[in-house]
């Protein structure tokens, strides 16, 4: 059995305050036979470090955006949702997990997070820069959350071609930032027609070190491509697992 930690979401400056998750990320670990162990951005010291000592893997997940200043720039009036404990914690259990190389997959702010952590720097506002030609925020335009809405193209020869296929694959939207400079060791793997980085890998860090900028928790009754890349994620965290308890 593997155990796979996945980060929440935090909503400061209310009463009470609270952490959140979707359930489907929750599904989409279970699909696989592997245990999800929330990690709430409270947690810190040593019980912390216990707990990522004892995880097989590491999945980031989607939320509000990632402070500007984390990069060197002011906030958009578009950027919304920040919230500082919830950086540091992601990036210091991103810097835990990338120090053991256990397996990373980090999902829609979580790719966000994982370019910033190197380094990289964002588009704060994706339809100042790209406009509309491909719908990358497909809620907002009255889509659904597992509704495929565009195709990104994937590079062959890369882990996201060996996991889902090179070439095109559809995907789900729901994004309003996005990669812009690549992060220390980011490889772009997958763009969209529009020229967007839609996924990034760093194969110099670890054998499983990926980012998307979609939603593959929430096509997982309705994507191949999306349950090819969750058990690709496990089964990497097993690879490594074994490896560690040999």
């Amino acid at each position: 059995m593997r155990y796979i930690g996945v980060t929440t979401s935090l909503v400061e400056g209310k009463v009470p305050e609270r952490i959140s998750l979707n359930a489907a990320y929750v599904r989409a670990v279970q699909s696989t036979g592997a245990v999800p162990v929330l990690l709430p951005p409270h947690l810190a010291g040593a019980p912390l470090d216990d707990l990522c000592e004892s995880l097989d893997g590491l999945m980031l997940t989607g939320g509000g955006d990632v402070d500007p200043a984390r990069y060197d720039e002011r906030a958009h009036p578009k950027t919304v949702g920040v919230s500082a404990r919830r950086d540091r914690f992601e990036l210091a259990v991103l810097r835990k997990a990338l120090e053991r190389h256990v397996p990373v997959l980090a999902i829609c702010r979580g790719m966000q997070v994982l370019n910033v952590a190197l380094g990289g720097t964002l588009y704060q506002h994706v339809p100042d820069v790209f406009g509309a030609t491909v719908c990358h925020h497909q809620v907002e335009a009255g889509g659904q959350r597992d509704q495929v809405t565009h195709p990104v193209e994937v590079r062959r020869g890369t882990l996201l071609a060996n996991l889902i296929g090179s070439g095109a694959v559809g995907v789900n939207s729901m994004h309003h930032q996005a990669v812009h400079a690549l992060g220390q060791h980011m490889v772009p793997v997958a763009r969209t027609a529009d020229g967007l980085i839609e996924a990034i890998e760093a194969p110099s860090l670890g054998e499983f070190v990926l980012g998307v900028q979609w939603h593959p928790e929430e096509l997982i009754e309705v994507s191949e491509a999306a349950r090819a890349l969750f058990a690709g994620f496990v089964a990497a965290c097993e690879s490594v697992g074994a490896a560690a308890t040999s």
